[in-house]
């Protein structure tokens, strides 16, 4: 089909439009990801390596917030980060920045419980020799973090995933706007409402060579981590 084929040279020849909604989409995601693991894997690890009143609650909390609705977790940002709002001072509506925040806090629940599982996991294998050295929490918690490396690895890819795939949350802080907030899949909802569809399906053909790789390299990760425990 000619959209096909215009499509596949959009993507060959390396489109400046193309490629600067690539680049962008990729930016946020990747600090979305960063920022999330900064939060989630604190918790994952204080609910693996801890017992206290509720924490079966919180466990089941997390879990169902992997669940959210993004344009749910969007509404909410854009209430937060209106003009009108609790942070609207900070004029972060509608910019790339706000889009982070929306895909962070869509993407913390994810590590957090992928982290707390693999923690609580090796934990019960590890408990009673580090108990038996002596190791402060700091240490059980680094020490539990160095050796499940590779599967904790896969749980950011994870989440990588479900933030490059984001639509709904960040049309919504980030407004779509060209060259600025423009991400691979909100240019693909609104090309195709506008019948460009060339340029739709290259950046279709990237997002899922982008979630191909993502996986694959999740895949060698997780066999990586199993050739060094065997």
């Amino acid at each position: 089909m000619p959209g096909d084929a215009s499509a596949l040279q959009l993507v060959l020849s390396a489109d400046p439009a193309l490629m600067g909604i690539v680049w962008l989409s990729l930016g946020v995601s990747l600090a979305a990801v960063g920022l999330a693991t900064i939060v989630g894997l604190p918790i994952g690890a204080l609910l693996a390596l801890t017992r206290f009143p509720g924490r079966n609650a919180c466990i089941v909390v997390l879990n169902a917030l992997m669940g959210l609705p993004p344009v749910v977790v969007g509404l909410a940002v854009y209430l937060l980060l209106s003009r009108s709002g609790p942070l609207g001072s900070w004029g972060l509506l509608f910019t790339p920045k706000a889009m982070v925040i929306a895909q962070a806090i869509l993407v913390t629940p994810i590590i957090a419980a992928l982290a707390r599982q693999t923690l609580e996991d090796l934990w019960v294998e590890y408990r009673d020799e580090l108990a038996a050295m002596n190791v402060g929490p700091v240490g059980r918690i680094s020490t539990l973090i160095w050796d499940a490396r590779f599967s904790l690895v896969t749980a950011l890819l994870a989440g990588f995933g479900r933030a490059a795939a984001e639509v709904g949350a960040v049309i919504i802080v980030g407004g779509n706007i060209d060259g600025f907030t423009r991400t691979m899949t909100t240019a693909i909802a609104l090309e195709t409402s506008k019948g460009d569809l060339p340029l739709a399906i290259g950046l279709g053909i990237v997002l899922i060579a982008i979630v191909v790789a993502v996986n694959a390299l999740a895949w060698g990760v997780r066999r990586t981590g199993e050739r060094f425990a065997g």
